[in-house]
């Protein structure tokens, strides 16, 4: 007995021993049996990134012999052809043993087409990545030539599953959706990484019948995923992806104002720079911080999705919370820690100096200032008495307040009518917004559409350039103006939207803060029904007349404020509710019904501060701002902070990460995405 418990013990301890963590990068880039204008540039990069970061800075190791990369356009790598893809998948499902982890990224191009099995799709089309091979529909074997479809992905997927490994797949591509490109931004930076069926000689006559008699689904409920691996198996299955089936998502040179950047894959490059600031978070938190970088960033109107057990620890590691700090290498006069702009360091940051990675902030050894970085390192000068085995840490968050607008490319009446307006329009604007050429890096993008239903207008569109829904994307009018009437009337747009995604801003920067309260946000259907959690997870939608409620506790044994702010599609700016929370008081308010204005993405933003004894509540209303007229034709603390973001001339400030003392817990925002649709 004692024999056969020895045995049983050494084959557990054997099997988390020696579990292996393996990846498989894909990166497509040319289509040689597509037009070059298809071709992408991005792909290959994306995977060069994620390689860099898994065997170098991952919390959990990934040998580099375990990582393959399947990418044409990199040296001594093998190209994504359907048939490469396949074998490396079968090798991959060979490989795995139980307790391994497995890490799959595509970037690509992705499209649809009608599925071969339409009992399996809700909305009667197949969600396929494209291989570099990639050809033609075929009619008569029903699909396109060499697509990989999703139900076979699900199918590899779950055969590595049924072996006992977890996976976590990344699918940065798209499948549908429509965005007409307006905006240059140089040597064509932007691509969407979306094919349309159109290119691979689909009639849309056949999407058309594969979509005509689909039952209608319920606007509130989730999109599906566009890939699913839902067979018998005893490992897990997590999956991000970079856009819902009706969205296209891009790519862009990245880091934004680096001189050396390169064409990278928007969501790959954001996920992997979250990855960076949090390793040793939930794929729920991961998530949550991807999908608040992109509300305040502007990245993209895409919004990812995430399917999965989401509460477990990325990549099976620890769980813990983010430690801005890393071990300090000297090199002469100087020094390296091994950390650059994906994790948020930027040349001209002060880190402090601590003596080992658990010493408390005032033990600190001075502070020093970062020269250069890189994606991955970060040096600076070296103190002549750097202690050996100190760490750097970071202590503060710049929050920048300005905002850069490219202007439109020259050559149109609207362009020369903003020409003649500018330098007005600087002086409404002041030192927070920067005016920029074309296609120069830039926070927000003025276009000229000729072809959009107002092309007198100067349309204000993201960083990315890229026009989707026009009725949801402001614009102003410039023939029925003088110069200096567009100049109020356009300054008052950006001033408008700068506000907003300043506020926005703050609270990334501030984050949930170190207070120990309980906030949940929850919805109902309508008077008298039940009242239920809008998930932290994923994208919430809400159709008009629904409700939201706030469900908030206070656990600590001091006071807390609680303000309730609600950022709308259209930068309107409504704030709901300032109260106070007593030690062990929770509090349960309505806040507002969706009315049908205005739907899109939108944002709710939760101020907790500590308060003190008989102060007054913290009230934060003049935050408050009205709807943004979308067309528009002729017509000290942290409260000190907010007012800088909102209506102060600061242009540039810092949020502290930690406490330098004793005066107790610091503030927290939370930022809660949604989606409002149509009611049918």
């Amino acid at each position: 007995m004692r024999n056969l418990m020895l045995s049983t013990a050494l084959a557990l301890f054997g099997t988390q021993a020696f579990a292996e963590n393996r990846a498989l990068l894909i990166g497509a880039n040319e289509y040689p049996n597509l037009k070059q204008d298809f071709w992408l540039k991005g792909p290959s990069n994306d995977v060069k990134l994620v390689e860099t970061y898994l065997t170098t800075a991952a919390p959990v190791p990934f040998a580099p012999e375990n990582v393959t990369v399947l990418a044409d356009g990199l040296p001594g790598k093998q190209a994504p052809t359907l048939a490469a893809i396949r074998t490396a998948f079968a090798d991959l499902a060979q490989q795995a043993q139980a307790g391994d982890f497995i890490y799959l990224h595509f970037s690509g191009h992705g499209s649809q087409a009608p599925a071969l099995n339409p009992e399996t799709e809700l909305d009667g089309l197949d969600e396929l990545f494209l291989p570099v091979d990639i050809g033609p529909w075929n009619d008569s074997i029903g699909t396109v030539e060499n697509a990989l479809v999703d139900d076979e992905i699900g199918q590899m997927i779950d055969a590595i599953r049924q072996k006992g490994a977890n996976v976590w797949a990344v699918f940065d591509s798209c499948h549908s959706g429509t965005v007409t490109r307006a905006a240059p931004s140089g040597d064509e930076e932007v691509r969407t990484r979306q094919l349309p069926p159109e290119a691979l000689g689909l009639r849309s006559e056949d999407m058309q019948t594969a979509t005509r008699a689909l039952p209608q689904a319920d606007p509130r409920a989730k999109p599906e995923a566009p890939v699913d691996a839902t067979g018998p198996a005893s490992g897990s299955f997590t999956a991000f992806f970079a856009a819902q089936t009706n969205e296209v998502t891009p790519e862009k040179n990245l880091p934004k104002g680096k001189p050396n950047r390169v064409p990278q894959g928007v969501f790959t490059y954001t996920l992997f720079e979250t990855l960076a600031e949090y390793p040793n978070a939930t794929y729920g938190q991961l998530g949550q911080e991807v999908l608040r970088k992109y509300a305040v960033k502007n990245l993209a109107r895409s919004t990812p999705l995430f399917e999965g057990d989401l509460d477990r620890v990325v990549f099976q590691g620890t769980a813990g919370e983010r430690v801005a700090q890393w071990p300090a290498t000297a090199e002469g006069p100087n020094f390296t820690i091994p950390a650059g702009t994906l994790h948020g360091l930027a040349q001209g940051m002060e880190l402090a100096i601590m003596p080992n990675a658990a010493a408390p902030l005032d033990e600190s050894l001075g502070r020093v200032t970062l020269t250069s970085t890189d994606t991955f390192t970060a040096t600076g000068t070296a103190p002549a008495d750097l202690p050996r085995g100190a760490y750097l840490r970071q202590v503060e968050q710049a929050v920048d307040y300005s905002l850069t607008v490219a202007l439109p490319q020259p050559g149109t009446a609207p362009a020369d009518a903003l020409a003649d307006a500018l330098s007005v329009l600087q002086d409404i604007t002041g030192p927070r917004l920067n005016f920029v050429a074309a296609g120069e890096p830039a926070d927000l993008r003025l276009a000229v559409l000729p072809e959009s239903p107002r092309p007198d207008a100067l349309w204000v569109l993201p960083e990315t350039g890229l026009a989707e829904d026009l009725s949801q994307t402001p614009s102003v009018s410039t023939a029925d103006k003088t110069p200096d009437l567009l100049a109020e009337t356009l300054g008052d747009t950006l001033n408008t939207m700068a506000r907003a995604l300043n506020l926005l801003r703050l609270g990334d920067a501030v984050g949930q803060g170190s207070l120990d309260v309980e906030v949940e946000m929850l919805t109902r259907q309508g008077k008298g029904q039940p009242l239920v959690p809008l998930s932290r997870n994923d994208v919430p939608r809400l159709i008009p007349n629904d409700e939201v409620h706030v469900l908030a506790r206070n656990n600590m044994d001091q006071p807390v404020d609680v303000n309730v702010l609600y950022v709308a599609a259209n930068y309107e700016i409504s704030h709901w509710f300032a109260g106070r929370l007593q030690p062990g008081d929770a509090l349960k308010q309505g806040l507002f019904r969706i009315s049908d204005d205005v739907l899109g993405a939108e944002r709710m933003v939760v101020v907790m501060t500590p308060a003190q004894p008989q102060s007054p509540v913290e009230d934060l209303s003049f935050l408050a701002q009205d709807a943004l007229e979308l067309t528009r034709g002729v017509a000290g603390g942290l409260e000190a902070a907010l007012r800088d973001a909102g209506f102060g001339a600061v242009t540039r400030g810092a949020i502290a990460l930690d406490a330098e003392d004793d005066s107790g817990p610091a503030p927290g925002i939370i930022q809660i995405e949604l989606r409002t649709v149509p009611a049918g």
